[in-house]
């Protein structure tokens, strides 16, 4: 349900340090739209979709995302190069500049909330430059209705000015642009880019501290739906390994694309309300749901078009990660609200491009934690500068960008779950099949699709163990035989057709997985220790 139209009502920020009322308060998509073609900031695609380029960053910038260290954080928080200390006093300075330059502007600025559970709501307030940031904020956002919108009280500000540059000298950023958060203040402070990710990413960071510190609750960097049983099944993954592709599924309600929590209660609901989809090579063939989503309402990123408005899906000459945002109410199947029950299957995806895990296989619990600490997938040539072959890629928790505490809590947290709800966790090759990239070939994704499809149903066989390999490099156990996938393509080591080249390299990805976990191994059980594979190739 559509619930935030256009609210014609003014608002004061002067709280902020803003003294202007040169302020658009909770505009429509549709006026948004308008305002942004209207200023030359975006075009309209032949679908309707308002397209922009965001500018010089088309992605998120790591080592450019700080958290103040202060009472709150300092004992807290995993510090590092993912966790990157801020000063509390250059924050207030540079917070201060920053409304000084927003001053000057006019503003476009959303009420919205986090979190479908309505126990964990977290209010927030979003005050943009540019109009079409507004906008992804209203897609990506949960919407109040106006009666909600009476005396709404924020939590949580998002500070977003793409246009102001920093003074790495002076304001103690690393180069011009920054997103900080800011737990005493409560404030997402972002500069310097206009990738709208950075403006979800704070948020969603900051529930990734909240939840588990403060409400006994596992965030999640995760997809999620939910069958007509009433089953969720959740879905981790990486950019790139078919986590948005693969929980929109024409059979089962979408709960939510990214970011969920799960509680004591054995639910998960979704923190957002919309979808933030790669849409390099998308097709209406493939991925119908997604491309039908592509109407007016949504904005597409970073992508080339025709004089028609005709956007070429294939054509990367601006970025690899070309996106769509669009509110979840453009999927015709989804969950109302986005909370689902009984979570009975969660799928670790991962697009292997050395081509030899399984293209599905089981974990016990001590492989499930494992696998979900070191989150895995694989850099294919071409898509950074200087990778000319496959490259093993690890991110803790599939989300560690924006995990503030160490990845054992959250690993920890996800195993005591798994345990009380008995789930069944299954590790996904959405990769390369007959060999690694440049050799073999990309998964197909119906065959991905059936696997999913028997896991969730049930036609795995998962008590009948003869139906099982125990795969004798990576010790997970993959399934003989599947409804709608050849045998052959299960084992991997059958699609090479060359058992010494399939080994070699097979070792070589497991020492990556152990050189990667060393740094965790403090931390991590000895159970956990030894989920993971346990041979080095010499």
């Amino acid at each position: 349900m559509r619930d935030s139209a256009s609210v014609t009502k003014s608002i004061s920020l002067k709280s902020y340090g803003i003294d202007h009322d040169n302020v658009n308060y909770q505009l429509s998509p549709d006026e948004l739209h308008e305002i942004t073609i209207e200023k030359g900031m975006g075009k309209e695609a032949s679908s309707g979709a308002l397209a922009v380029n965001t500018g010089e960053f088309t992605g998120r910038s790591p080592m450019d995302r700080f958290i103040v260290k202060d009472e709150i954080t300092s004992e807290k928080v995993w510090w590092g190069d993912i966790n990157i200390p801020f000063d509390s006093d250059k924050f207030d300075e540079l917070y201060k500049k920053v409304i000084g330059y927003l001053n000057q502007k006019e503003l476009y600025v959303r009420d919205a909330y986090a979190c479908a559970e309505p126990e964990y709501k977290l209010n927030i307030r979003v005050i943009n430059e540019y109009p079409w940031s507004n906008m992804f904020a209203y897609n990506m956002f949960l919407r109040p209705t106006e009666d909600e919108l009476e005396g709404f009280d924020p939590e949580w500000t998002v500070v977003n000015a793409p246009g102001f540059m920093a003074d790495p000298k002076v304001d103690g950023t690393r180069q011009h642009n920054f997103a900080i958060l800011n737990f005493s203040r409560k404030i997402a402070l972002i500069g310097g880019t206009g990738y709208t990710g950075e403006i979800k990413k704070g948020i969603f960071s900051a529930l990734n501290f909240i939840l588990p510190v403060y409400k006994n609750t596992l965030p999640m960097h995760c997809s999620a739906n939910v069958g007509e049983a009433g089953d969720t099944a959740i879905f981790f993954g990486l950019s790139g390994t078919g986590k948005t592709t693969l929980s929109t599924d024409p059979n089962r309600k979408l709960i939510g694309d990214d970011e969920h929590g799960w509680t004591s209660k054995n639910t998960v609901f979704n923190f957002e309300g919309g979808c933030y989809a790669k849409v390099i090579d998308l097709s209406q063939e493939k991925e119908p749901e997604i491309y039908g989503a592509i109407k007016k309402g949504a904005i597409l990123e970073n992508v080339v078009m025709d004089n028609k408005g005709v956007v070429d899906f294939s054509d990367t000459s601006i970025t690899q990660n070309t996106r769509v945002s669009y509110p979840i109410y453009h999927i015709d199947n989804i969950q109302q609200p986005s909370i689902g029950e009984n979570v009975k299957n969660i799928f670790f995806l991962t697009a292997d491009a050395f081509g030899v895990l399984p293209p599905i296989s089981k974990l016990t619990p001590a492989q499930a934690a494992y696998h979900f600490i070191s989150g895995y997938t694989a850099k294919v040539a071409g898509t950074e500068a200087g990778v000319v072959e496959p490259q093993p890629s690890f991110s803790a928790c599939f989300g560690a960008p924006f995990m503030p505490l160490h990845p054992t809590k959250y690993a920890e947290m996800l195993s005591r779950k798994m345990k009380e709800s008995g789930v069944d966790v299954w590790l996904v090759n959405t990769g390369w099949t007959g060999g690694p990239y440049g050799v073999g070939t990309r998964m197909k994704l119906e065959y991905t699709r059936a696997m999913i499809s028997a896991a969730l149903n049930g036609e795995l066989g998962l008590y009948n163990y003869e139906k099982y390999h125990i795969h004798s490099v990576f010790g997970v156990a993959q399934p003989r035989e599947c409804p709608g996938v050849p045998t052959k393509v299960l084992s991997p080591r059958a699609t090479w057709n060359n058992d010494e080249a399939y080994y070699k390299t097979a070792f070589k990805l497991t020492n990556a997985f152990r050189e990667n976990f060393k740094k965790f191994e403090s931390y991590a059980s000895e159970e956990i220790r030894r989920g993971g594979p346990q041979r080095y190739a010499f």
